[in-house]
């Protein structure tokens, strides 16, 4: 009876371990695929810009466009300024 269960128990440490090296070995493979390359010139891509028109006030939020950075628009016929801090570009 003794030698059964040492056997179930050497058998479970060598399934745990295998898991656990697959595992690790899957977390290494994440870390190591390459970042994807951006989307082609012209396609829509997601930013979260924030501007306002230092005339009237008025605040616009930018969710998506053609570049990560974008020209700022238009409003009361002057450029609008980014209050979106540089960090979170």
């Amino acid at each position: 009876m003794l030698f059964g269960v040492s056997i179930i128990r050497i058998l479970l440490a060598i399934l745990f371990a295998y898991l656990i090296i697959r595992a690790g070995l899957a977390m290494l493979r994440g870390m190591a695929a390459p970042i994807p390359e951006p989307p082609p010139a012209g396609e829509l891509r997601k930013v979260k810009i924030q501007f306002q028109c230092q005339i009237c006030g008025t605040e616009v939020r930018m969710t998506l466009s053609t570049d990560q950075e974008p020209e700022a628009p238009r409003h009361c016929m002057q450029e609008m300024d980014m209050i979106t801090p540089v960090n979170d570009l």
